[in-house]
């Protein structure tokens, strides 16, 4: 095996608890049966945690990724932008059906169109835009304010049709949280989420 594995171990800082599997309820043969299976089977493991009534009871990670490693993860940017909206949302700060435009007085077209003009935070996080093709390459690859070019680059169909995968989305919903609270996304969530979970520092 090319695992180091940890079956009810302790580690140390905050830390979810610890606990065998036998006392939540789950035979530790059954863990270790999984992880060798996992290693023999699935290409590229990374890293395995089980818990089980709120208690690690067994962690593994594949060489050569440790638990004491930041680890690249793709994606995960829109989990952390929609819980800062939810906390912003919850602290009275907009509504999920607050118009994008309002947040952007600077970058708001003349005239913009009408589908451009219905865009919600509620179809930014579904991403439900309305946009027929992922407009992320473009925005990119235009002007360094991506919002503008994200609003240059407006939807062909009426917001909250199907959805579609759409980076440039979570990216603006990021830039509204950062325009309510003055402050980044990690300056807004490290009191409310990272320190409270324990992340020091977090990478983004």
């Amino acid at each position: 095996m090319t695992t180091s594995a940890s079956i009810g171990s302790t580690v140390s800082g905050p830390a979810l608890p610890r606990s065998t599997p036998e006392a939540q309820g789950i035979p530790s043969s059954a863990i270790r049966d999984f992880i060798r299976t996992a290693d023999q089977q699935v290409e590229h493991m990374h890293s395995f945690m089980l818990v089980r009534h709120g208690h690690v009871i067994a962690e593994a990670w594949w060489h050569p990724y440790t638990w004491s490693e930041p680890h690249l993860l793709f994606s995960l940017t829109k989990s952390f932008m929609s819980t800062a909206v939810g906390m912003a949302i919850d602290e009275g700060r907009f509504s999920l059906d607050d118009p994008v435009l309002k947040f952007f007085p600077n970058e708001r077209p003349a005239n913009p169109p009408a589908n451009l003009e219905k865009l919600t935070m509620r179809h930014l996080l579904t991403m439900g835009t309305g946009h027929t093709a992922d407009p992320t390459g473009m925005v990119r690859s235009g002007e360094n304010n991506w919002v503008k070019a994200f609003f240059d680059n407006p939807p062909q169909q009426e917001p909250g049709g199907p959805f579609l995968y759409n980076s440039a989305a979570s990216h603006v919903a990021g830039v509204i949280v950062q325009v309510v609270t003055g402050q980044t996304l990690l300056e807004y969530l490290t009191p409310r989420l990272f320190e409270p979970l324990g992340i020091h520092p977090p990478y983004w």
